[in-house]
């Protein structure tokens, strides 16, 4: 019996899936997948940092269930979400002579999950995959929902499509091989789910932080409740016409400062997405939408995690501002040229924004500038 501590179900229909939760699960994936999807091949996609720390469990699991597979191993990063990595992985499945009704396996963080997710959606017209995300953001957001895709430059997930996995298997023991800086840009995400319509939320990872960090109980717990949340949104907005923006919150700032730092190391995407909540909570502020002293609190906790709040704390040289509103404009939520934000009234009071002056965005983010 797999050791399962959390399962959560995303109810779309036909296309529903489960999420499981626990330790150790990628040493149990044969026998899972085994019972689950009998008679499949496996194809696994993943990098070469996770090949190393996570991919003999995974195929040990395999083999030991009796399961074919083969490998796809790309470079770690996220300029691997980009065309030409896309075509080797897709060229990957068909020389492996993977089926339309064999799996992909999307090992690794949410640059592998999106890519892979993508590759499956259009190898032989599409294919099932199951996501194994091995990095906490990956675990609470992006290997739920659907979403995939790949990089542009013109902009961040530009280019892709909606595809859901047949299952989600979280195991919360990879997450202990992951660096200080990964495990806090991970942490961004699980913040923005207090943030966005659950302040109680927010206000027990106030309590938790320590005991998410250290990885006790509150840390499956954590992931759980973000996992349900999203299900949630995903089941009443599976395609992002309407409410699921609001998981965009912290993005659009985010996305524009990852194109404009080159999505390199210089920031991760949670990073990103951290400052991005900090400056999109400071632009409420300053046009009276929220109060100030809930931005401070913000900014607070998520440097207490251990993460950057602010441009400054970008190494290097920024871009110009006309530049970042260039990014900015590129975004998914723009509408006839109209720039939608997800703005807020305070902690846990999110909402979606529509043509946002773009003047009073490029103000605040001269200020913001210093």
């Amino acid at each position: 019996m797999a050791d399962i501590a959390h399962s959560v179900h995303v109810a779309l229909g036909s296309r529903a899936y489960d999420i499981l939760i626990g330790e150790h699960l990628l040493d149990q994936a044969g026998t899972i997948l085994a019972e689950r999807f009998p008679g499949r091949r496996y194809g696994i996609i993943t990098d070469d940092n996770v090949a190393a720390a996570q991919l003999p469990r995974l195929l040990a699991a395999l083999d030991a269930a009796g399961l074919s597979h083969g490998e796809i191993v790309l470079p770690a990063g996220e300029a691997t979400k980009s065309w030409a990595l896309l075509g080797q992985a897709v060229d990957g499945i068909l020389a492996a002579r993977l089926e339309r009704g064999d799996l992909i396996i999307a090992l690794g963080g949410g640059v592998i999950g999106d890519l892979a997710g993508f590759a499956a959606s259009i190898a032989r017209r599409g294919m099932g995959f199951v996501q194994m995300p091995t990095s906490l953001l990956a675990q609470v957001d992006s290997s739920v929902g659907g979403k995939t895709g790949i990089n542009s430059p013109h902009g961040k997930n530009l280019i892709g499509a909606f595809h859901q996995p047949r299952l989600v298997l979280a195991d919360l023991s990879t997450l202990d091989t992951l660096s200080p800086r990964q495990f806090a840009a991970g942490y961004a995400e699980v913040v923005k789910y207090g943030l966005i319509d659950d302040e109680a939320f927010f206000f027990w990872l106030e309590a938790n932080l320590a005991e998410i960090f250290a990885g006790g109980p509150a840390r499956g717990e954590a992931i759980a409740r973000c996992c349900a949340h999203k299900a949630r949104v995903v089941i009443e907005d599976e395609t992002e016409q309407g409410v699921r923006a609001l998981l965009n919150l912290g993005h659009t700032f985010g996305h524009a400062l990852e194109q404009d730092t080159g999505y390199s190391d210089r920031l991760l995407h949670g990073e990103g997405v951290a400052i991005g909540m900090a400056l999109a909570h400071g632009f409420s502020a300053q046009q009276g939408l929220a109060p100030s002293q809930d931005t401070g609190r913000i900014v607070a906790h998520l440097q207490k995690a251990g993460l950057p709040t602010t441009l400054a704390d970008i190494p290097g040289t920024l871009g110009s501002t006309d530049a970042l509103m260039a990014a900015i404009a590129q975004d998914k939520k723009v509408s006839r040229g109209a720039l939608t934000f997800i703005l807020t009234r305070g902690i846990g009071q999110a909402f979606i924004a529509k043509d946002v002056d773009p003047k009073a965005v490029a103000g605040f983010l001269n200020d913001r500038r210093g």
